[in-house]
């Protein structure tokens, strides 16, 4: 079975950062996009950032929402199956647990199949 594993979520003060990590165990880990989701209490799941296998000018290689582009970065080591989700100058509303998860194609477009079990990550005023 799949399995994702986050870590690096906390509690930070608003303005703080924090780097969120999520390693898959997926052989084909390289040629699958991952993507970082949220969900708050009372609100739906939302799609944070993603981030393609490949990179295509047609078909930009990664996606952040509008909500905290400037903000958050994702990336990857394909070499380590972990993803990151980098988060500089965090509001008390991007409090949330944050859910890795990976899908069977290439691009960041689609549906997610797989999901991890999250990771706590709690903004403070």
């Amino acid at each position: 079975q799949v399995q994702l594993v986050e870590s690096g979520g906390g509690s930070v003060q608003a303005g703080g950062s924090l780097r969120l990590s999520c390693t898959a165990s997926r052989r084909t880990f390289s040629s699958n996009a991952m993507g970082w989701f949220r969900q708050a209490p009372g609100k739906e799941r939302e799609l944070v950032a993603a981030i393609s296998s490949t990179d295509s000018s047609d078909d930009p290689s990664t996606y952040v929402a509008a909500s905290v582009k400037g903000r958050f970065t994702i990336s990857r080591d394909n070499a380590k199956a972990t993803v990151y989700l980098r988060m500089n100058r965090l509001k008390p509303e991007d409090t949330a647990v944050y859910i890795c998860a990976d899908k069977d194609g290439s691009t960041w477009r689609g549906i997610y199949e797989n999901w991890g079990r999250g990771t706590q990550v709690a903004v403070s005023a």
